[in-house]
Formats: C-alpha cells, structure tokens, sequence
C-alpha cells in the first residue's frame, strides 16, 4: 500500500524537566507473593496446562527446569496439572473446564503448552480448542502479552534473512490481548436484506484499555533500550485514531523513553528490511498476534520463542508462541526450548524470581553453545537431538550449577 512507503515514523520526546512535574506511572503489572514453609523457602503453586498435540511432551521438560532452578534459589513449587483444549474437550466436552479456570486462578502462575489439532477443526466455534484459550485470557483478564524476538548469535544462520539483517535483532512485541476484534460486539454472521451472508467484527478500544498497555509498553522499554514504536492504522481506522492520542498523551509521563509511530503495514515491512530499527513495539490485538509471528520467524525458529501474558494483579499466563504441531506429536521432535525460555518468563515477570530465571536462560544458552539442536533450528557441524535430549542436556546443565554451588 502506498500508506507503507510513507516515513511516517515520528520521534516524540518530551524535556527532562517534565519529569518531577508528571505523577509516577503505577506499576503496569504485580508479581505474586508467595508462602514461606517452615524450612524458610519460598512456595508457589503453579497450574500446569499441558493441552494438546506436543504441549505435554514440552510441558513435562519445563516443569524439571522450573523445579531445578528454582531449588538452586530456595524456592519450591507445587504444580497442579489440568486440561485445556482438545484435552479438555475430549475428557469433559468443552475447551475450558469451569474446575480449570478456578486452578488457574488460585494459582501464583499458570504454565501453558499447547492448543489445538486437526481432531478439532471442524467442531463448532464454541468448541474449538482455541476458545479455550480466549476464554482463560478472558478469565485471568491478562491484558499484555509480551513476545520477546531475540537473535541468538548460536542461531543467526537458522534466520531466513541475510545475516547482516538478523544479526543483533532484540526487540520486544508488547500485545494489547484482551481487546480489540478479537472480543468486539457486535460480531457475527448474518443473512442481508438481500438474502446474502454477511460476516462482521468490531474493532473496538476504550481509553482506558489503551492507557493501560501502554503503561506497560513504556515501563518495558524503560527496561530495555528506551526505544517505543507504536503500531496503528490511524489513517484508516478510529479506533486507531484514539490508539495514537493516547499513547502519545501518555509519553508525556515518560520522558526518558523515545516514542515513534508507524502504521502496521509499513512496520510489517520494516521488520523484515530493518527489524534492528526496534527496541519494543506496543500495538492492538490482531496487529500484534500478525506482526510477533513475523518477528518470530527473524530468529530462525517459531519453537525458540517464550510469551507471558499479564494481567494487574492475578496470575500470569506463559506459553510458547508456537502451536501443537500435531503432525509431529508424539513423535520426539518437539524443540522444548521456547517452553523451558517461557518458565523463565514465569519466575521473572510472574513471580519476580529474577535470578532462578536467569538460570534458565543460561543453561539453554549453555545447551545451544554446545552445539545441541532440534530439527527446527539444526545446520551442518551441530548435533540433531529430539526434545526428550534437548531437555535433558538443559536439566544437565542445572545440575552443574547445583554442584557449582555446593
């Protein structure tokens, strides 16, 4: 589109000075406390969603990261496993069991794997698996999904772009997840006073749900590079109209951090011409699940990439980006690594237990620098292992820092 090739790319700072004169942000976000048992460790109960396809393959080799590295900080956990999904529909015939969602809410953090499968798709919408899945994001009201896109150095030749163009890609896709014409109503499917189908969605955001991600964008990038691009249609659309004043208003807030707009078509072609331009994005639902699925693939593989979805106060909920891989289920294929990365997103972003997640993130680093690889992201002169291999050189390199500690 002729909108796409348009520099509409806007720096907006704002004066030091601004700074002692606007009230401090409220935390976009709250980690969960915790209990404290009689040996003096910390205690989280966390609600394990295995669902479906190779979800329980890489939800099982998560949950032995998770409870290693924790044990290295003096923290225990308490899981608890329910069905999600194709599971749940096929157990007790809907996609999110009423006794799911009350785990999941009684827990510090919830531990997703996967979600759907051809079994399922020709079922009716509100049995689809994936309703189950917006119906958990409705029900813990998890309103940013973050999508980090990071291309490792072990990895840069897995990425499709040339190597110059992928190499040092760090960014962060910030999600608006429980708003926009994903949730609109009006929606649905209707017969025209001429007799013809017609089929309808409403993008709709209150102020107040833009004000509330954008909170959370800024306070990440504040964190990161302090760099914020906001990804909108506002030449086109209302909605995005809106979007753009308030993340602009709210900029005035954050002085430290630079603001640029852009419109999505023209960021969907700069994440593949220049994807080292960003730092975080923060954009609307369906913008966004587009734009995370383009930047997944600037790393080399989908099956590398973690996500946390967070809401004000309740539980968090992490997952891999990547689906069930139904065709590969069952089957030791599955690159666990984005689920393991996903646990370490728990710990950080979910129960503030930064330094076990930093173990995580080493031990897999750790893992690929040994030269270990799954199918998805293999190259001549490393070593092919299935998921059960990758998972256990991960667990293996835990028990290295457990002896290193000693």
């Amino acid at each position: 589109m002729a909108a796409a090739l348009q520099a509409n790319i806007r720096p907006v700072k704002f004066p030091a000075t601004l700074r002692a004169l606007t009230k401090q942000s409220p935390a976009p976000f709250r980690v969960r406390c915790c209990a404290v048992n009689s040996a003096g460790k910390k205690r989280y109960n966390i609600t394990l969603l295995p669902g479906d396809g190779i979800g329980p393959e890489v939800i099982s080799i998560a949950k032995n990261v998770l409870q290693q590295a924790g044990s290295l900080e003096g923290v225990e956990f308490s899981f608890r496993e329910m069905p999600v999904g194709g599971a749940a529909l096929d157990l007790v015939g809907v996609p999110l069991p009423e006794d799911t969602i009350s785990a999941a809410k009684d827990s510090d953090a919830v531990l997703l794997g996967a979600i759907g499968g051809y079994k399922w798709d020709k079922n009716e919408k509100h049995l689809k698996p994936e309703t189950g899945l917006l119906q958990l994001r409705a029900a813990l009201k998890v309103f940013a999904n973050l999508r980090p896109a990071t291309v490792l150095p072990q990895l840069v030749d897995a990425s499709t772009l040339k190597k110059e163009v992928a190499e040092g890609v760090d960014l962060m896709v910030v999600r608006e997840l429980t708003g926009g014409i994903y949730f609109g109503e009006p929606r649905g499917i209707k017969t025209n006073e001429n007799g013809e189908e017609v089929g309808f969605n409403t993008e709709v955001y209150a102020a107040h749900e833009i004000d509330r991600i954008a909170r959370v964008a800024f306070e990440t990038a504040r964190k990161r590079r302090g760099k914020l691009c906001s990804v909108d249609k506002a030449n086109v659309l209302d909605a995005s109209i809106l979007w753009r004043r308030r993340v602009t208003a709210l900029a005035a807030e954050y002085p430290d951090v630079e603001l640029s707009h852009m419109y999505v078509d023209n960021a969907a072609m700069q994440l593949v011409r220049d994807p080292k331009q960003f730092d975080t994005i923060v954009t609307n639902n369906i913008f966004g699940d587009i734009l995370s699925d383009e930047a997944s693939m600037i790393t080399g593989s989908i099956g590398m990439l973690p996500s946390a979805s967070l809401s004000d106060s309740g539980p968090g909920l992490f997952e891999p980006i990547h689906g069930s891989a139904p065709d590969i289920a069952g089957q030791d294929k599955a690159n666990p690594l984005a689920t393991i990365l996903s646990a370490a997103m728990l710990l950080k972003y979910g129960l503030g237990e930064e330094k076990a997640a930093k173990r995580i993130e080493d031990v897999v680093l750790g893992a690929l620098n040994k030269g270990f690889r799954t199918g998805d992201i293999y190259s001549n002169g490393t070593k092919l292992v299935g998921c059960k291999e990758m998972g256990e050189e991960v667990l293996k390199s835990v028990d290295s820092q457990v002896h290193a500690s000693v």
